[in-house]
């Protein structure tokens, strides 16, 4: 089989196609013939050796796909999507096969193409996380999400919608911004114009917070009404933030650890009906082959693009 695999640690150019064997599937497992991945930053720590992995690897967080052969309650032909691809036996979701447990799969409803689930994918399954299982959002609370360009927030953004919160973001320019409105958000703050915090504080402040950059978790706080949530999910501003602890204790703010998250596949296929029903939209950036992996890579490192970099195999 094809796989995209990274033997030394480097720059994208370390990225190289190569013809690799195909996974033998155990008694738990489902085959899988990979049609779609995405990038995500992680991608980019373990390619460059920042976050190191064994050598040499696939990298790949997520795959949607095929079902090759009937398998624990899978038919041959049916279409799934898994959020766990690096955990798979071949590799991660650059690899065109894979052997998946049937526990990590989630069925794509017809309606839905494979880049449109896999984009959703990991984000989403993040986003309903962070909203729902850690953060307890409920209708008619307001909600704060950072970086609703993102992945993860422009997701998040239109679940919290369609769950009935107020929806606040950031953006750094009016082009986002008012993209990120026609996706729900009620209002956005340009991070780079405005202290969040402060604007948030005057208006009566939020009782949710999803956290995405992590360096600016003071204005998190500051936003945060009494008793508010604060869920740290990324770390895109960077791994360091320095607090007022005197505001956060008077406050009574809880900051609860995410990161990286997976819901139930229960909520996964949920979050998948509600593409087909077009009560949400996954933000595709671009559409690539995996023979361009290394370009999107470097894409993504650009910090341009606005939502997911979605490679496809022919």
């Amino acid at each position: 089989m094809k796989a995209v695999q990274v033997s030394r640690f480097g720059g994208p150019e370390v990225l190289q196609i190569q013809e690799v064997a195909d996974p033998s599937p155990a008694p738990n497992e489902v085959l899988i013939e990979v049609k779609a991945t995405t990038v995500n930053r992680l991608d980019l720590f373990q390619r460059d050796g920042s976050r190191p992995v064994k050598l040499p690897f696939t990298p790949g967080l997520e795959a949607a796909g095929v079902v090759l052969q009937e398998s624990n309650g899978f038919r041959a032909g049916e279409r799934v999507l898994t959020t766990r691809a690096s955990q798979a036996r071949g590799g991660g979701g650059y690899a065109s096969r894979l052997a998946v447990p049937a526990t990590d799969l989630a069925r794509i409803p017809e309606g839905v193409s494979f880049e449109q689930a896999v984009a959703a994918g990991l984000a989403s399954s993040t986003a309903w996380g962070s909203l729902f299982d850690l953060g307890h959002l409920q209708s008619g609370e307001r909600v704060l999400i950072w970086a609703g360009s993102s992945g993860v927030g422009s997701i998040a953004i239109q679940l919290a919608k369609h769950a009935g919160a107020t929806v606040v973001t950031t953006a750094s320019s009016e082009e986002r911004a008012n993209a990120l409105r026609q996706m729900g958000a009620d209002e956005v703050i340009n991070h780079r114009q405005q202290n969040v915090g402060k604007v948030l504080q005057e208006t009566g402040g939020v009782q949710l917070v999803i956290e995405l950059v992590s360096a600016t978790l003071q204005e998190s706080i500051e936003a945060a009404a009494a008793d508010g949530r604060i869920i740290l999910i990324g770390n895109l501003g960077g791994k360091e933030a320095t607090v007022d602890t005197q505001a956060w204790r008077l406050k009574r703010v809880s900051v609860i650890g995410g990161g990286q998250l997976h819901t139930s596949i229960a909520n996964e296929e949920k979050v998948l009906q509600l593409i087909a029903e077009k009560a949400i939209h996954p933000l595709i950036a671009r559409v690539l082959p995996v023979e361009q992996a290394a370009e999107a890579h470097r894409m993504l490192e650009s910090g341009k693009p606005q939502g997911k970099i979605v490679l496809t195999f022919a």
